[in-house]
C-alpha cells in the first residue's frame, strides 16, 4: 500500500535514489543533491507558512510504501508561476498562406517568445519509480495533488497548467535545442537545462524575441514541436481525462506541450467530496476505488481505498484509517480514481 504525504528533509537520500532512474528532460528534478535539498527546504517552508493567497509557494509530495517507507514517487504544485523570476514559453500561432496564381496553400506554424511574470498555478515534478508504473499508481500520484488544492483552494491561482516533458533522447539530445537554442548559447541541452535551476536570466538575454517559423527548421526539430516524451504520454492522457487541454504554449528547450485547465473545473477537484467518518470496518469494503485524503496541511496524507458513502457520511476500512491516521467523526476528502 502507498501513501502520499509532504516531503521532509530526511527524504533527501530516498529521493536521490529514486531520481537515478529519471532520464534527461525532467527539468524540475535534476540529479544534483544541493539543488534537490534546497527544493525540499523550500517546500517545507511552503507547507509551514502557507499563505492565504498564491505567492509562488512550491508543495512537493512523496509517494512511499506504507510499511517500508521506500520513496517510489514524487509530484508537486507551484501555487503561482512567475514573480521575480519569469517563466518562458513559445506560443504557437498557425496561419494559412495561399497563392491563387500557383494554386498552392500552405499551413505555417510560428513560435513566439512568451515571458510570464504573473502566471497560473502549475502541477509539476511528477516521477514514478519504473518498478511501480501502472495506470492506478500513476493516476493516484497525479490526482492526489488536486485533493490538496481543493482543501486549500485560496492558496492557488484560478488557472493551472502542466508543462509536459518534451522529446529528448537517452543521450540527452534535443533536436529542437540543437536547431534553435544551441545556435545562440553555444552550450548543450543538458547544461542549459541544468542552469535554469540557478537562474533563467540567460534565456531572456540570449534567445531571439522574433518569431521562429517551424517549417524552416530541420525535419527532426519540426517533428518534436508540441510532442511529449514517450514516457510522459500516460501522464498527459490522465490530465486530459481530468479536463486539461492544450494551451497553445510549448517549452523553450524541448518544446513539449503546456496543458491548461480552470482550477475549479479539474474533475478530481470539482467532484471531490468532504464526508464525516461514520464507521471504520475491519473487513474488506465492496466499492469502487477512491483517492482519499485527510484534511491536513503539513500532515496531509492520501491513499487509495474503498468507501461506502451515505449522504454526508462515509464508511472506510481500518487499513485506510490507519494509513491516513484518522478516527471516527473526522472528515475525509475523496474522489473516484477514474471518472
Amino acid at each position: 500500500m502507498f501513501v502520499i504525504r509532504p516531503i521532509k528533509e530526511d527524504d533527501l537520500e530516498g529521493l536521490m535514489n529514486l531520481l537515478t532512474d529519471a532520464g534527461h528532460g525532467l527539468t524540475s528534478l535534476p540529479k544534483d543533491e544541493k539543488i534537490i535539498k534546497d527544493k525540499i527546504v523550500h517546500s517545507a517552508r511552503s507547507f509551514k507558512y502557507r499563505a492565504d493567497k498564491p505567492n509562488g509557494e512550491t508543495y512537493l509530495f512523496i509517494m512511499e510504501e506504507l510499511f517500508t517507507g521506500r520513496v517510489v514517487g514524487i509530484s508537486g504544485i507551484i501555487s503561482k508561476i512567475g514573480g521575480f523570476q519569469a517563466y518562458y514559453f513559445y506560443r504557437l500561432e498557425q496561419e494559412t498562406m495561399k497563392s491563387e496564381m500557383l494554386k498552392v496553400s500552405k499551413d505555417i506554424t510560428s513560435l513566439h517568445f512568451e515571458k510570464i511574470h504573473a502566471g497560473p498555478a502549475e502541477i509539476c515534478s511528477l516521477f514514478l519509480d519504473p518498478e511501480f508504473r501502472n495506470s492506478q499508481n500513476g493516476r493516484f500520484l497525479s490526482l492526489s495533488r488536486f485533493l490538496f488544492m481543493a482543501e486549500n483552494r485560496a492558496c492557488f491561482e484560478d488557472q493551472v497548467i502542466a508543462e509536459m516533458r518534451g522529446k529528448v533522447n537517452e543521450d540527452g539530445r534535443s533536436p529542437f535545442w540543437d536547431a534553435v537554442g544551441k545556435k545562440f548559447m553555444d552550450i548543450e541541452f543538458v547544461q542549459a537545462d541544468y542552469l535554469t535551476m540557478r537562474s533563467k536570466d540567460f534565456i531572456d538575454e540570449l534567445l531571439p524575441k522574433y518569431p521562429i517559423v517551424k517549417e524552416l527548421l530541420p525535419a527532426d526539430a519540426q517533428e518534436v514541436v508540441g510532442k511529449v516524451h514517450e514516457l510522459t504520454e500516460p501522464a498527459k492522457k490522465i490530465l486530459e481525462q481530468e479536463g486539461f487541454e492544450f494551451s497553445g504554449l510549448v517549452g523553450i528547450f524541448e518544446p513539449g506541450p503546456v496543458l491548461k485547465a480552470q482550477t475549479n473545473n479539474v474533475r478530481a477537484l470539482k467532484e471531490s467530496k468532504v464526508l464525516k467518518i461514520k464507521a471504520i470496518e475491519e473487513s474488506e469494503i465492496d466499492s469502487p476505488v477512491f483517492v482519499i485524503s485527510n484534511s491536513g496541511v503539513r500532515d496531509f496524507k492520501a491513499c487509495l481505498g474503498k468507501a461506502i458513502i451515505e449522504q454526508d457520511e462515509v464508511t472506510i476500512s481500518a487499513v485506510t484509517a490507519t494509513a491516513l491516521k484518522l478516527k471516527l467523526g473526522e472528515n475525509i476528502r475523496l474522489v473516484t480514481l477514474k471518472k
